[in-house]
């Protein structure tokens, strides 16, 4: 598979009351066209910081982003980020939110490309519902929506589920896998549940402490639908556990 995202030494420093704070010490990956990356590390070690730098939104202080060889300097129309602050408009339905980024489209295929990926979300019946009307996984599945129907190449996912409840956030993980095995879309997932990057990612990266480099990388072998419970899948769980310096049998990871 083709290159999509390259990572290459990339810092970033802030500057705080005390001194400048180095967060991102030249962190260098690929990620391939149609692969799903995950990405985990201790809390505050700069997992959203590198995302911003990785979506365009922020520059790095040292190294460079690439986009299918293109060197990345804002945030580029082949990706969108989905994040855990939500990212819908809460004065428009779900079909005008799905319609709002389609400007290059008539009126008739907007509104035909909005109900297709409301239905593909499972929100088919609730397109003229305000996001005030919905409940907190139909208002996700509007956003998952929102984000697809531009058809973007690829998808950042910081955290996008972490709000939700044990329940609602394994149904949404099983609904983007079922999305991306029908629009084959490159994934960066930020996510600081190993169960999360096990079930969803072809990889996952472990990131160090502050400051923050790339630790080791894991291989996600098992094929999908993975049975999460299985010895093989909770070795490697412990094992991420392990580099993240959790003891395996902590609640470090779970989602039940």
């Amino acid at each position: 598979m083709p290159t999509r995202i390259s990572v290459e030494g990339v810092g970033k420093s802030f500057a705080s009351e005390h001194g400048m704070l180095h967060v991102l010490d030249n962190i260098s990956f690929e990620v391939a066209e149609g692969e799903t990356v995950a990405i985990v590390g201790p809390s505050g070690c700069g997992k959203s910081t590198l995302m911003n730098i990785i979506a365009g939104f922020d520059r790095p202080d040292s190294g460079s982003v690439k986009i299918d060889g293109e060197l990345l300097r804002k945030p580029s129309s082949r990706g969108i980020l989905i994040s855990q602050q939500g990212s819908v408009f809460p004065w428009l339905t779900v079909q005008q939110n799905l319609m709002f980024g389609l400007n290059a489209h008539a009126h008739e295929e907007k509104i035909r490309l909005a109900d297709h990926y409301a239905a593909m979300v499972g929100l088919n019946g609730f397109e003229n519902r305000y996001p005030h009307e919905l409940s907190g996984g139909m208002l996700k599945r509007a956003e998952l929506a929102r984000a697809l129907v531009v058809k973007p190449e690829i998808l950042y996912m910081d955290e996008p589920f972490s709000a939700l409840d044990a329940l609602l956030h394994l149904r949404m993980r099983n609904e983007l896998l079922r999305i991306l095995e029908e629009e084959r879309h490159t994934v960066l997932l930020i996510t600081h549940d190993v169960e999360e990057a096990i079930h969803i990612a072809n990889r996952v990266i472990v990131l160090s402490a502050r400051p923050t480099t790339i630790q080791t990388t894991f291989d996600v072998p098992f094929p999908h639908p993975r049975n999460l419970s299985s010895a093989p899948v909770q070795e490697l769980r412990s094992a991420i556990l392990r580099e993240l310096g959790v003891d395996s049998y902590s609640n470090y990871g779970r989602s039940e």
